[in-house]
């Protein structure tokens, strides 16, 4: 799936409302439940705002869904290959992050692979999230700098490091560098 704003910013809308609708939640429900006001809801439904990453992050907690699971394709039955073609890709409007979901969607598995490309002083904080109890991610540098903050304490990536945490764990991800930051990130979902 090439990047095209205009055809991603469709896709999110449908997907957060029939998300929402399968839920059976008020656009008021969603809004207590992940601390994005309703009004900001209803214009990401319309297609009329686009989410930063940390703003679809919340929803998607509120939902109980990941993000790659919010961008996979319904219907679609399993397939053990994902062509790069193919793959949903979303930039966040605020920060230029590129993010890429790499993994074939609709599988079984907990685990899921997304490739991310972040802009030079980008920075997004994720706050703690108790709903994705279990779920553990590496992050895994390829080019670039990256630093994460987790708990307080500040790691510095140079490219082939590594990095495991928590994702219940509130998270920051920073770019020091003058060039883009090629990672991937390696999602497990925990018991299912």
């Amino acid at each position: 799936m090439e990047h095209d704003e205009t055809h991603i910013d469709a896709a999110i809308a449908g997907r957060l409302r029939a998300l929402r609708n399968r839920r059976e939640l008020t656009l008021d429900e969603l809004a207590g439940r992940s601390g994005v006001s309703r009004a900001m809801i209803s214009r990401i439904e319309r297609g009329e705002a686009s989410p930063t990453a940390q703003l679809l992050s919340r929803l998607c907690a509120a939902l109980d869904v990941t993000l790659s699971v919010f961008f996979a394709p319904e219907g679609e039955e399993a397939s053990p290959l994902s062509r790069r073609a193919d793959q949903p890709v979303w930039r966040d409007p605020e920060t230029g992050y590129e993010r890429r979901a790499v993994s074939p969607p609709a599988t079984p598995s907990r685990v899921e692979v997304i490739d991310v490309a972040f802009p030079p002083g980008a920075r997004i904080a994720y706050p703690p999230e108790t709903a994705k109890e279990g779920m553990t991610q590496h992050v895994w540098l390829f080019s670039g700098a990256l630093e994460m903050t987790i708990a307080g304490i500040t790691h510095r990536l140079e490219p082939g490091d590594c990095l495991y945490m928590s994702i219940t764990e509130g998270h920051v991800f920073h770019n020091p560098g003058q060039a883009p930051a090629h990672y991937a990130v390696v999602l497990d979902r925990g018991r299912n």
